[in-house]
């Protein structure tokens, strides 16, 4: 019988699944409604070999959608839950950033002061 995996462990290896630049791309551009493969193509401007690779992982993991229209293959966000991380990660690195210009003025306002008392 095999051990059930620990919470925490899925958590880990789906934030892994997600830690591809292309796999984020597609994932944002999939928040505005689904999307066919030519133009995520033409929106992300990688290899269609790397493209759908990325795709695939996409879809096995089971957060985006793929449909046949015709000759076209459609892509989209499996469930609003995927837009909302997206989101928040969003709102995330943004205050982290914010957090970093904070400490850069500090920074440059402190050798502004050095050099104005060494003058």
């Amino acid at each position: 019988m095999v051990a059930p995996v620990p919470l925490y462990q899925a958590k880990a290896e789906f934030f892994r699944m997600l830690g591809h630049p292309v796999r984020i791309r597609v994932l944002e551009l999939l928040q505005d409604g689904p999307m066919p493969v030519r133009d995520l193509l033409a929106q992300i401007e990688v290899e269609r070999s790397n493209l759908s690779q990325q795709l695939a992982v996409l879809r096995r993991s089971g957060i985006v959608t793929a449909t046949r229209e015709g000759d076209t293959v459609v892509y989209a966000l499996a469930g609003g839950d995927v837009a909302d991380l997206m989101r928040a990660a969003r709102r995330i690195l943004t205050e982290l950033l914010a957090g970093q210009q904070d400490l850069l003025a500090e920074l440059q306002e402190a050798d502004r002061d050095a050099v104005a008392k060494s003058a």
